[in-house]
């Protein structure tokens, strides 16, 4: 596995970090901490854009945030999940596969001579 998919797995666990540190934070160093986590998932952020297409980096780093928030939503603080929202859910894993898809086929685009 390339690093840079590394990366992106981190920054997706360390969105879901500070988004449940903003539902959860009551004390200034709490913040402080919230605030070193976005900046070491903006770092990750940075190192899985060097080597995969940023498109692609930028859609699963919002659909993992977006999924992740109402999964959190649902099992940490007693929301609700309907069809609607599963729906959507689905649109936006289906979203970021097409994209991986799309990027394999510039790929191959690439590799057969055609820059």
């Amino acid at each position: 596995m390339n690093k840079s998919w590394v990366y992106l797995v981190l920054v997706c666990l360390l969105e879901l970090c500070w988004v449940f540190g903003f539902s959860t934070a009551s004390s200034w160093w709490h913040w402080g901490l919230i605030a070193l986590v976005i900046w070491l998932d903006l770092e990750c952020l940075r190192k899985a854009c060097e080597e995969l297409p940023t498109g692609t980096v930028y859609a699963i780093f919002a659909a993992a945030g977006t999924i992740g928030a109402v999964l959190m939503d649902v099992f940490l603080f007693n929301g609700s999940i309907n069809f609607g929202k599963m729906f959507f859910i689905m649109l936006l894993i289906a979203g970021v596969i097409g994209l991986k898809l799309a990027d394999r086929e510039d790929e191959k685009r690439t590799e057969g001579g055609s820059h």
